[in-house]
């Protein structure tokens, strides 16, 4: 289910390789929080899908900015709940957690059950409660650092999600996709995950539904320099694909520019920009 290229921790084997604006200290106590929620998810059963070393990745593309590294890890069976509920949860699954270095210390950012709840309108009170308790124990004991969740205040149903419709099925959306994306020069591959394969293995029946995961060194790390924390879902660009009722395919992916505003009240011309370099070029990839 999880198809996670090796590209997609290609930023740790530049450790010695930092933003030269940051100390060794700082990357150091990111890595370290970054670390003891690897060992949580792993404690927990739950399923690493890809981790991604933002700031090293940026580095090696000749930007800098602070150091911040991503993880996503999955449980098939929370997942196969929301989506059954809506498969517009797919934007926002599996599990992700951001660990960054903030103005005085590491700071570490999740997506929680009442994220979800307001962006998509959901009321199944029983899959919320069991994609928290999936969580709890993988960001558990990090030694002094309290993990906070992304915020909701001003969040409503729908809130910073860009659609595009795709008169294709699914297979020949995410082939489209993936091959347009593959060929941007400054962009990294770091994989996908089939929902529909994932929850059929639970004897689960869902329409077609897949996750893209890339993102671009370069644009990413000019967009996080100034706001680290909308890296819990920018960097790592996904782009989800589902069947459509109606035929077709729907395609939805993440404002940077809402996301920003989100964590942080206003956002950045570099953060619009690539707003409309994605719609481009994935209504591009759609013709």
């Amino acid at each position: 289910m999880f198809q996670a290229s090796k590209v997609a921790i290609v930023g740790l084997a530049f450790g010695a390789f930092l933003a030269p604006a940051f100390a060794a200290p700082a990357q150091e106590a990111v890595d370290r929080t970054f670390e003891r929620i690897a060992a949580g998810v792993s404690r927990a059963g739950l399923e690493p899908v890809v981790d991604i070393d933002h700031a090293r990745l940026a580095a090696e593309a000749g930007v800098e900015m602070p150091p911040s590294r991503v993880q996503l890890f999955s449980d098939a069976a929370v997942n196969s709940a929301l989506l059954a509920q809506d498969l517009s949860t797919g934007l926002d699954l599996p599990f992700r957690a951001l660990t960054y270095a903030g103005a005085d210390a590491v700071q570490v950012s999740y997506t929680s059950a009442d994220f979800l709840k307001r962006r998509y309108g959901l009321d199944d009170t029983e899959a919320l409660a069991a994609f928290d308790a999936a969580l709890a124990p993988a960001l558990d004991g990090l030694d002094g650092v309290e993990p906070v969740p992304v915020p909701t205040e001003g969040l409503a149903d729908g809130y910073g999600i860009l659609t595009l419709q795709s008169a294709h099925d699914v297979p020949e959306t995410v082939a489209r996709l993936r091959a347009i994306v593959n060929a941007q020069s400054d962009t990294v591959w770091f994989g996908e995950v089939d929902f529909t394969a994932e929850a059929a293995a639970l004897g689960v029946d869902l329409p077609p539904a897949v996750l893209l995961l890339f993102g671009g060194p370069a644009p990413g790390g000019v967009a996080m320099a100034k706001f680290p924390s909308i890296g819990v879902d920018a960097f790592c660009q996904k782009l989800f694909v589902h069947a459509a009722p109606e035929g077709g395919s729907v395609v939805l992916f993440n404002s940077i520019v809402a996301l920003a505003e989100l964590h942080y009240g206003t956002s950045a011309p570099p953060h619009a920009m690539l707003d409309e370099r994605l719609t481009a070029t994935f209504a591009k990839a759609l013709e």
